[in-house]
């Protein structure tokens, strides 16, 4: 990276160029979507599903390998949070590598032939084993949470995003559902847990291959309405990435409120430790308590599907307020739902997976909203180091906090009451947080757009400059 600065946009949308266009030049709009944008949302969508039921064999099944490895709760916890705190460290380093190679290929690498990984934490033998191979794998999902945003992006104009959001985060969680009972399963099998890490290594590896066959990068910045149809030299030569201008990230108001929103977001501690409190909390067995893993992932589906679409209504409605309402929204409608979902007995299995289901839903709403939310205030380029931060780095470090928190203070307190505290309570704190967003979204929003803007007449002036 130089160190070359650029003078940084007004907030004020700049005006058409009066100068005629060199011949040919695109117009916003004009010009052809990126080439197989969909089937590149299957491949990923697919290596997403795989390394999300690779890593929930250590949730869903944790009372077996509890009981097979002499264990205690607090392991749990310790597992986690030692997958996320090698995925902050692991993120950005997947993006400066994407960055100075392949998109391609990292993701191929780190979403696919990293099931190696995998099968190695099969063959654990005791914790420390099943720790070490265990980190190693949780290093190569984090790519995918970095980089695939960050595709989608460049894929995709804004009016879209949530949906297509909506139906890739959607889909893995359709796929998730039907992988949780089967997951559950496996307790009733000698060594279960051992074959599900040999079966979805196996199957991530095999991913792996199909990013490599099928999967066509679509250009960093191709997504924008001003700057599609120009070349990628065209483009990268407008927004050359510097160390200042990934720094300058610190210094957009609405991403470090969205930073601040996903220190508070507790609410995949649920999703972690679900299973483990209707088995220790209520007394269900491990197999049955795992079925509520399969209403929570359609509800989750229903959720992003719904999310994505209403936010992009609400986007078209009001774009400085819509999305940043709904996002609040889902924070405290999610609390209601956990608090009834993890503090009231029931008798049964079946109110829980009802309960599952909306909770689910509810924290289904969230990526078709905070997503976009990050791309409408940060640059093409800076889009990949943004959600290394949003995602690997900041929710990683949270949910390694809450959940060695709640490993430890479960064995103390009980998971009941570690449920309201660290769940439902922070929720609500995350809700009002979120009041915060409203002013400095629209300054910030607006200013990208003059900046896109300033990018394209650049292109055009040089143009016709080079054809005159």
């Amino acid at each position: 990276m130089s160190n070359d600065v650029r003078t940084a946009p007004s907030a004020v949308p700049v005006t058409a160029p009066t100068a005629p266009a060199a011949s040919g030049a695109p117009t916003p709009g004009a010009s052809a979507p990126p080439k197989r944008r969909k089937t590149n949302l299957v491949v990923l969508g697919g290596s997403m599903l795989v390394d999300g039921g690779e890593g929930s064999i250590s949730t869903t099944l944790f009372p077996v390998i509890q009981a097979a490895l002499g264990l205690a709760t607090s392991a749990l916890g310790i597992l986690a949070a030692a997958g996320r705190i090698v995925g902050a460290v692991a993120g950005p380093v997947w993006v400066y590598l994407a960055r100075r190679f392949s998109r391609k290929w990292i993701l191929a690498i780190a979403t696919g032939f990293w099931g190696l990984w995998g099968i190695a934490a099969g063959f654990a033998q005791d914790f420390t084993q099943l720790l070490i191979f265990y980190t190693i794998m949780a290093a190569g999902p984090a790519a995918a949470h970095a980089i695939v945003p960050e595709v989608i992006g460049d894929s995709f104009e804004d009016k879209k995003r949530g949906r297509v959001v909506g139906w890739l985060y959607g889909g893995v969680a359709a796929g998730s559902a039907v992988l949780a009972p089967l997951i559950g399963q496996l307790a009733n099998v000698e060594d279960g847990w051992r074959y599900g890490f040999f079966v979805f290594g196996a199957i991530n590896m095999l991913f792996g291959l199909l990013i490599v066959l099928f999967f066509k990068d679509p250009g960093t910045g191709n997504g924008e309405a001003q700057l599609r149809g120009f070349t990628q030299a065209e483009r990268d030569a407008e927004s050359k990435i510097t160390w200042t201008k990934v720094v300058s990230l610190m210094k957009i108001p609405s991403y470090l409120i969205l930073l601040g929103s996903r220190l508070l977001s507790s609410h995949l501690l649920l999703a972690a430790f679900g299973v483990v409190m209707l088995v220790q909390v209520y007394g269900f067995d491990t197999a049955v308590a795992a079925t509520v893993m399969a209403p929570f992932g359609i509800g989750y589906l229903v959720g992003t599907i719904i999310g994505g679409y209403l936010a992009d209504v609400l986007n078209r409605l009001s774009p400085d307020y819509g999305r940043v309402g709904l996002l609040q929204a889902a924070q405290f409608l999610f609390a209601i739902v956990a608090f009834f979902a993890t503090q009231v007995a029931y008798g049964g299995i079946l109110p829980f997976l009802v309960l599952f289901g909306l909770v689910g839903l509810t924290m289904g709403l969230n990526p078709g909203v905070n997503r976009p939310l990050v791309m409408a205030v940060v640059p093409p380029e800076l889009r990949g180091a943004a959600f290394a931060i949003f995602v690997s780095i900041i929710e990683s470090v949270a949910f390694a906090i809450y959940t060695l928190t709640a490993g430890f203070l479960a064995d103390a307190i009980g998971m009941q009451a570690v449920m309201f505290w660290l769940v439902v309570v922070i929720m609500v704190v995350n809700g009002l947080f979120l009041s915060f967003l409203y002013r400095p979204f629209k300054r910030d929003r607006l200013a990208l757009e003059a900046e896109l803007d300033r990018r394209r007449e650049h292109i055009l002036a040089k143009e016709a400059a080079e054809s005159a």
